[in-house]
């Protein structure tokens, strides 16, 4: 049984937040990602742009399986700032997402509760800013034929919802197609059958 749903929820683009409490700044920041690679870049971006910044703590879901799904408090109280994130995310049904929150120490200890609120209220914020949308798992194949099995490739790309992403057209001919993921048993089925 597939793990991959038929659709999920996530962000069209990046988004900022802000939160306040007793002269402490939280600015949040939501990020449309695809893999830990775009993830650490994204991180390694703020903590560039934000040097003097006390903390920087984010949680992150990736796919559809809770091993997926990440948080880190970057130093502040265990529990405190990565899990109220995660919590949000996990609430709101996001996937592929990265919520990070930058405190800049305003001189008053807020506490564990008064932390796990404000990076909370952070995270809820960016999300709020977010455009949040559907979007359809898809597949991407390549394929090679040969240029005399052209018109039966062709009568499966129109007979099902196919996408060609790329085309070489030569005596031996490769096409990536693009289909959505719900639909990938049956056309890979006739795809294999050439």
């Amino acid at each position: 049984m597939s793990l991959i749903p038929d659709s999920y929820l996530t962000i069209a683009k990046p988004a900022e937040g802000l939160y306040k409490d007793k002269g402490s700044k939280f600015i949040s920041w939501a990020y449309p990602v695809k893999d830990l690679e775009e993830i650490k870049s994204q991180l390694t971006a703020l903590k560039e742009a934000h040097p003097k910044a006390r903390h920087i703590c984010y949680a992150y879901r990736l796919g559809f399986t809770p091993e997926e799904a990440r948080s880190n408090d970057d130093g502040e109280p265990s529990g405190s700032a990565g899990k109220p994130i995660l919590n949000t995310i996990l609430s709101q049904n996001l996937h592929y997402v990265l919520v990070a929150v930058v405190r800049y120490f305003g001189g008053t200890l807020l506490g564990v509760p008064g932390l796990i609120q404000a990076y909370k209220e952070g995270a809820v914020d960016a999300l709020e800013q977010a455009e949040i949308y559907e979007k359809e798992p898809m597949k991407i194949r390549s394929i090679q034929f040969t240029y005399a099995q052209m018109n039966e490739v062709m009568k499966i790309c129109k007979k099902h919802p196919i996408t060609i992403v790329n085309q070489v057209i030569d005596n031996l001919c490769t096409y990536e197609l693009k289909y959505a993921s719900r639909h990938a048993a049956e056309i890979d089925a006739s795809l294999d059958n050439l």
